[in-house]
């Protein structure tokens, strides 16, 4: 009698997690590398040495100091990506202030409700980006914020005046502030994207996002050698910790592209500078192998990369490997509350699994696939909701025990809210969020395989599939299509006809609406929450018409 695996599975490693602060393993890295680069701001035309990072870091934790920040105070910082960003993610770590990451896209309630709800003491934040008066936001919030003391605009005096401050001070009084710190103290808050009601800050330690972002580098092969292009934002883990710390925890380069994402500027800056490796989510991906002129630009110095955010289509992964010669790239899985990373596919793993899973569960970490009815762990190949067990697992959110609660179990379990399938080798495919699932007329729908299958219309550049309301069925499908460039419009008929006879009656979308772009997250996660809403008023509109919504 065959017995069947459970799914549940724990990560080996013969390399020990770290026990030191994110400012003492920066120090050990800057004693090794000292000459090599450390950060290269590509728009700025600026760039750091470890040993002018460790200077410049240093007075402004100094300045820090001087100016009464102190362990455990809020501190956020509000831009784009540049090169500051860094530098106040690595002085405050120094001296242990905890780092607020604010998304660039907020406005003032939004902006608001994170100084109020973390108790944020000093806000760092770019004077304006885009159609965004950061300044403005701020004093029309400021007389809300009762806990806010210290407004610092960068580029501006106060901002300089920081730096010049930690010139002035005695050095030993970092050395003393550093000295004091433990590695599970926390050290940084990010709000998650709130999609139902107001984000949580969850709150990470040294301990968490160091180990992570070291461990996601290590399965990257990173070395001093290596040049890390990071297009994605930094106030999220993906820039900050799969980044950032990745790079400085193995003295490789942090290479800036653009403050915002801009395809072009990413390749010009991966040629320009030699870059090894390339990150982005898939729409991001999409976004440069779409560049005019993509062939002339030399990406011959990628070797690796990691693709993470939201689920990559095979169609993608194939074009990123071949046309972008990432042949090493790495598909990672996780969220906010972990790090990020829980899984990732390894360089040896074959592209087949590459391009079809997640990888497996990364060292010194635990995950397993549960029934979500029952809690018991599923049977290897039967789907359910992916948990994660750790050094990753957040300290919790701020200042809302009960919404911990909720997330992590008394076993110290995160629950995701994701569904996956581990195979019988400790695999994981995504197949969806728990909420995305479809149920048609009782029948389970996984908008992940119909998107797949979408991908493979020549027509077809990014498709994404929900469910809307139906009087009859429950639910039914909706396709949202984005077309490549010259290309007719889809209308629903011709959907149907493509999947006629290849897919099941019940995953051919009945609906297909055809945009430029889709709703997306500054970490650019699709957000299906909006896009449902907008279908809802389409259909209202058009019940009339529907085939063509």
């Amino acid at each position: 009698m065959s017995v069947v695996a459970s799914s549940c599975t724990s990560g080996s490693s013969e390399v020990p997690l770290l026990r030191e602060t994110i400012g003492d393993n920066l120090d050990r890295t800057v004693a090794r590398f000292p000459d090599r680069d450390a950060v290269v701001d590509v728009a700025a035309g600026r760039r750091w040495t470890y040993a002018e990072l460790a200077r410049d870091v240093d007075a402004l934790a100094l300045g820090l100091l001087d100016l009464g920040i102190v362990k455990g105070d809020r501190v956020g910082i509000w831009a784009p990506n540049r090169a500051e960003w860094t530098l106040v993610q690595y002085a405050t770590a120094k001296i242990g202030a905890i780092l607020v990451t604010v998304n660039p896209a907020y406005r003032a309630h939004e902006l608001e409700y994170v100084l109020r709800q973390s108790g944020t003491r000093m806000l760092i934040a770019a004077e304006r980006f885009k159609t965004s008066d950061y300044g403005a936001m701020i004093e029309e919030v400021r007389p809300r914020c009762p806990e806010l003391e210290f407004t610092v605009l960068l580029d501006g005096p106060l901002w300089n005046d920081l730096a010049e401050r930690g010139r002035r001070c005695d050095p030993a009084e970092l050395a003393r502030a550093q000295a004091a710190l433990d590695p599970d103290d926390p050290i940084n808050i990010q709000y998650t994207s709130g999609t139902t009601g107001f984000p949580k800050g969850a709150t990470l330690s040294h301990h968490n996002i160091l180990n992570n972002g070291f461990f996601v580098g290590e399965s990257c092969g990173y070395t001093e050698a290596d040049r890390v292009c990071v297009p994605v934002p930094f106030y999220h883990c993906f820039g900050m910790v799969m980044g950032n710390l990745a790079c400085t925890s193995h003295g490789a380069a942090v290479v800036i592209p653009a403050p915002a994402f801009d395809a072009a500027a990413t390749l010009a800056a991966v040629e320009a500078e030699a870059c090894t490796s390339l990150y982005g989510v898939p729409t991001m991906f999409i976004a440069e192998l779409a560049v005019p002129g993509f062939d002339a630009y030399d990406l011959s110095s990628l070797r690796t990369g990691i693709m993470a955010g939201s689920p990559c289509p095979v169609e993608v992964m194939n074009q990123v490997i071949e046309r972008m010669g990432m042949t090493e790239v790495s598909i990672c899985y996780g969220m906010t509350e972990t790090s990020p990373v829980s899984t990732q596919t390894l360089a040896d793993d074959p592209v087949e699994r590459r391009v079809s899973t997640v990888g497996r569960v990364g060292p010194h970490l635990q995950v397993k696939v549960i029934d979500p009815r029952t809690g018991g762990t599923a049977p290897r190949g039967v789907p359910g909701e992916l948990c994660t067990r750790g050094y990753s697992v957040m300290l919790g959110y701020w200042g809302e025990p009960e919404k911990t609660a909720e997330a992590v179990d008394p076993e110290g379990w995160m629950h995701t809210g994701d569904l996956a399938v581990m195979d019988e080798e400790g695999y994981l495919a995504i197949t969806g969020r728990i909420k995305d699932m479809v149920i048609r007329g009782g029948e389970n729908v996984y908008p992940r395989e119909i998107e797949e299958f979408l991908h493979g219309h020549p027509d077809v550049l990014d498709v994404q599939v929900i469910g809307v309301p139906d009087p009859k069925y429950g639910e039914e499908l909706m396709a949202w299509v984005r077309m490549r460039d010259g290309a007719r419009p889809l209308t629903a008929d011709a959907v149907r006809a493509y999947c006629a006879g290849r897919l099941a009656h019940f995953k051919i979308p009945r609906y297909v609406h055809v945009v430029d772009e889709f709703p997306m997250t500054v970490t650019g996660k699709i957000r299906k929450v909006e896009m449902r809403e907008v279908a809802s008023r389409l259909l209202d509109t058009h019940r009339t018409r529907p085939e063509n919504s």
